[in-house]
């Protein structure tokens, strides 16, 4: 144990006259020995005088601390504290002590070794027979492998609530590709609906690599492309980022668009040709312009079922506006959609 710059006096309350002093010893030497061996880091600090240094200090808390008994003794417990305690935490103790209070913080401090570690401190205050202020008692807890573990368990359950949601948002664009895609002859039914899923499902993989972070929108457009247009398609327009809550919506957004090219409008031609380009609206989103050119007449000027679904897309969906235009070299369209779900 610490030897003590000023012994503290043990108080232990009115003693019977007939206590033996050997009793009284025994005492002592218990609440001294106790004191010593107990696992709790402890320390007492002399409240009479200047700075409350430190008098005593058990084995334990020169173990939690990495300090000799030496470097301890005579100096005020904010040693322990660093570049990342809290002055909050601090001020918090400087009250208690100030009304000599019991208090329970948890404070950052710092080893002698610089390793940092969350401390449990109970500070009490020791008063003498006169009722005079005659020391602070104080003892600490490792809090930090609880810290870590719940910092864990929160990290956990931050991801499952993401997981969830991300779910969610996926069967709820599914839920919305069933409902929209057409059913009156069940084979073309199941293999719309199975097109479409594939589309997501490109779209799942992009923002798995991208860490469910931003997408460049040239990303998002080409997974959805390429597999249907090949090398008939320019794309053009700066480096813009979408956030991950559009990109599937989006993605289903542009694999209808090529289908319908492919199928009925300008790349159903040897010599239809696409070209996509966009920029930064005025509003904060995005305006996109498709324009099919070498396909002219080849889907007519009535929006078909396909319309419809891009409609609901970027309209629900999105919260966009798409318009539609039929020259004679092909189909125009201009879609402008906010980069996040819900704002225009």
């Amino acid at each position: 144990m610490v030897a003590a710059v000023t012994e503290p006096k043990l108080i232990h309350g009115d003693e019977p006259a007939a206590a033996s002093r050997i009793g009284l010893i025994d005492h002592k030497e218990l609440s001294a020995t106790a004191f010593e061996r107990t696992r709790m880091p402890m320390v007492i600090s002399d409240a009479r005088q200047p700075d409350y240094p430190i008098v005593l200090a058990n084995e334990s808390f020169l173990k939690l601390t990495g300090y000799a008994a030496d470097e301890v003794v005579g100096r005020n417990c904010r040693f322990l504290q660093g570049k990342g305690t809290l002055p909050a935490s601090i001020a918090e103790i400087r009250a208690a002590v100030a009304e000599e209070r019991e208090c329970t913080v948890e404070i950052l401090n710092y080893r002698k070794d610089g390793s940092a570690f969350w401390n449990e401190l109970h500070i009490s205050p020791i008063y003498d027979d006169d009722g005079m202020l005659a020391y602070y008692f104080a003892s600490q807890i490792d809090m930090t492998r609880f810290r870590n573990i719940q910092s864990l368990e929160e990290s956990e359950h931050r991801l499952l609530m993401e997981v969830d949601h991300r779910a969610k948002n996926v069967l709820a664009v599914v839920e919305s590709v069933v409902r929209l895609t057409r059913s009156d002859d069940a084979a073309r039914y199941a293999a719309s609906v199975q097109n479409r899923v594939q589309a997501l499902s490109r779209a799942h993989v992009l923002l798995a690599d991208r860490g469910w972070q931003d997408v460049a929108l040239r990303d998002a457009i080409s997974v959805q492309l390429d597999p249907v247009v090949g090398q008939r398609v320019h794309l053009e327009g700066p480096s813009i980022s979408v956030p991950a809550t559009i990109v599937q919506p989006l993605g289903l957004v542009f694999h209808e668009l090529a289908v319908n090219a492919a199928v009925h409008g300008a790349l159903s031609k040897p010599g239809g040709r696409l070209v996509i380009t966009w920029s930064d609206s005025t509003e904060g989103g995005v305006d996109l312009i498709w324009r099919e050119s070498g396909g002219a007449g080849s889907a007519g000027t009535t929006p078909g079922f396909g319309s419809v679904v891009l409609g609901a897309l970027v309209e629900k969906q999105l919260g966009g506006t798409v318009d539609r235009e039929w020259t004679d070299d092909g189909l125009v369209l201009s879609i402008s959609f906010p980069k996040a779900l819900g704002r225009l």
